[in-house]
């Protein structure tokens, strides 16, 4: 196995679809958490619409329809995933009101003024923070939320080994208080910001990993490119470890005016 550590942009598409299909979660995240930032919006009914942007499988979707009424769009690029996605919510006999559809972020399938809740967790970067808030608030009922979870600084300093890491991951990442001050020059009131707690990158992220690791190398036995991806997927989890009182997952939410 390479010791060299790549950028998650360099491998393919379709080997990280196949080895986060295998995951609840494509994120860290939990649905105490999920149900922590739900309790910051009002408002909601049978007749709200909620989009669940970039849902992976599904795993934060399914909470927010068990938690709120309403109907639920969930969207990602993987067809993978949608398909996942799709059997999560019938399993759970949820169909009826929650539906996963392939699409993409950045030309998203809503009217103006349609949702009454933007939901992103863990994704909102693959468009960029500022970007994806500014872009997405057309598709916003006056006095819609969005809520999003995103990777943020806790410092204003950092070692150079978490700082180059993530410069070359997300070179978008900032600081909480930047963050909450884009929001609100994005055009709306920032509600709630709170930091996710540790267990949801170890117990809800990496942990289950473990297990995924094992079967994704039988399966892509002998392939460098996905021997190197589990080598960066343990690398982060170290990382983590090492400099977690530096870094995490912040829920943004915020009230459109």
């Amino acid at each position: 196995m390479s010791n060299e550590i790549k950028s998650i942009h360099e491998f393919e598409l379709n080997l990280i679809c196949d080895y986060f299909s295998n995951l609840k979660r494509q994120g860290p995240g939990s649905p105490e958490v999920t149900q922590k930032a739900l309790s910051f919006i009002d408002n909601l009914t049978v007749e709200s619409k909620i989009a669940d942007i970039g849902c992976g499988t599904g795993g934060q979707t399914m909470v927010l329809a068990q938690n709120e009424p309403g109907q639920i769009t969930g969207i990602d690029l993987f067809s993978r995933f949608i398909d996942l996605f799709n059997s999560n919510a019938k399993e759970l006999n949820l169909q009826k009101r929650v539906k996963g559809m392939v699409g993409n972020m950045e030309n998203l399938p809503f009217q103006t003024s349609e949702l009454d809740l933007i939901w992103s967790e863990g994704a909102i970067y693959n468009i960029g923070f500022e970007r994806g808030l500014r872009e997405w608030r057309d598709f916003l009922k006056p006095g819609g939320y969005i809520a999003v979870s995103e990777a943020s600084w806790f410092t204003e300093e950092r070692p150079d080994e978490i700082e180059k890491f993530w410069q070359l991951e997300y070179p978008g990442i900032d600081t909480v208080p930047n963050r909450v001050l884009q929001m609100q020059k994005a055009g709306y009131i920032p509600v709630a910001s709170f930091i996710l707690p540790e267990n949801c990158w170890t117990k809800h992220f990496f942990e289950p990993q473990v297990l995924v690791r094992e079967s994704f190398l039988t399966k892509h036995a002998g392939n460098k490119m996905a021997e190197d991806f589990v080598a960066n997927m343990k690398h982060e989890a170290k990382l983590y470890a090492k400099y977690k009182e530096y870094y995490g997952y912040v829920f943004f939410i915020g009230k459109k005016f």
